[in-house]
């Protein structure tokens, strides 16, 4: 039994859910609007302020199919209501970052800067020389444009340099002490 699937989606004031024809779902709230297609098999219901997920049946796929709808729909809710934010900050000498129009230039131990461009629908802002902060209504490209800036320099486990997520705790090692006399 999906637990995850099970649970309503409460709809906050100010953001409306629209299911078309073939399970296509456009949200829209104040911070924008967001459409995406789910599974035939999952019947997506709309009733006053809460959405429900139903599986037509209890086989292995459909239960997976479930969860996995019912989350991303969430996630649609949430994203158009609150939006989502996630934190990065660069650790080692000399490492700094900032956003020129539309790129993102990082100095980050290369011979060479590096430069990512923003993808349409996400804000980056640099707070100070050494943290950004990407945001945005998509979940799914706020998380894979933060992952794609951490791994330009992941942190390490020796001196701790790199880009890590704000919060994030990197297990040190100790080094090479064995072989000094």
């Amino acid at each position: 039994m999906s637990r995850i699937g099970n649970k309503l989606i409460t709809i906050p004031a100010g953001v409306t859910v629209e299911v078309a024809a073939g399970n296509e779902v456009t949200v829209k709230g104040p911070k924008g609007t967001l459409t995406r297609k789910f599974s035939d098999l999952m019947e997506i219901k709309v009733e006053e302020n809460q959405v429900t997920v139903v599986r037509p049946n209890d086989e292995k796929h459909t239960k997976q199919l479930h969860g996995t709808t019912r989350a991303l729909l969430h996630n649609m809710v949430v994203g158009v209501s609150e939006g989502f934010t996630k934190s990065l900050e660069l650790v080692g000498i000399g490492f700094r970052t900032a956003v020129k129009g539309n790129v993102l230039t990082m100095n980050v131990g290369y011979s060479h800067q590096v430069e990512m461009p923003i993808a349409d629908g996400l804000q980056v802002t640099c707070p100070s020389a050494t943290e950004i902060t990407v945001a945005g209504i998509d979940k799914q490209l706020v998380g894979e444009f933060a992952a794609n800036i951490r791994a330009v320099r992941k942190p390490e486990p020796y001196k701790g340099k790199g880009i890590r997520y704000k919060g994030e705790h990197i297990r040190r090692k100790e080094g090479k002490t064995a072989g000094k006399k």
